[in-house]
């Protein structure tokens, strides 16, 4: 489905609302796939913590996008994230990431979606100098401070949404 011209569509996009808030920052492709946290982290040579996963859920009332951006390495209590949306929430399949976001899953960017999210950032991020997260395509990243995370990502809200039960 994700065609070249597709995939470079989609790393304009992150990169232009990256511009739109003032931040120019690099966007890598690696040849081999950057779609999960653990094939970032060993393409960049980082540690998978210091991988800002995009996690998206689909909203059951209102039927919204809520982007959940987590460590590499937590797993997200979805029960914590409906209680900051307030309203109950289920994972979202390929076809909702898809026509909500404009991105393929392994791929969603913070930043550039076709409908403004419902964003909450985990806590955990803001413990790093720099984190990585997808640029678009599930081979695209780019290194970004939690603190300009924090400018370019309207209505971030950051929380404690990690699962208790993790080392």
């Amino acid at each position: 489905m994700d065609n070249s011209s597709t995939s470079q569509g989609s790393s304009a996009r992150v990169a232009s609302a990256l511009a739109a808030k003032g931040v120019r920052l690099e966007i890598r492709e690696f040849p081999a796939s950057t779609r999960t946290a653990a094939d970032a982290a060993a393409a960049i040579g980082c540690d998978i913590a210091q991988i800002a996963k995009s996690i998206i859920l689909r909203s059951t009332l209102s039927n919204r996008v809520v982007l959940v951006i987590t460590s590499g390495t937590n797993r997200v209590d979805e029960a914590k994230v409906s209680q900051h949306v307030g309203e109950p929430l289920t994972k979202a399949d390929a076809e909702f990431v898809r026509n909500k976001t404009g991105f393929s899953i392994g791929g969603v960017a913070p930043v550039g979606h076709l409908e403004p999210p419902i964003v909450l950032m985990d806590a955990d991020l803001l413990q790093y100098e720099s984190v990585w997260a997808a640029a678009g395509t599930p081979n695209s990243v780019f290194c970004i401070t939690p603190h300009q995370m924090t400018v370019v990502v309207d209505g971030l809200a950051i929380v404690d949404i990690k699962q208790e039960n993790q080392a």
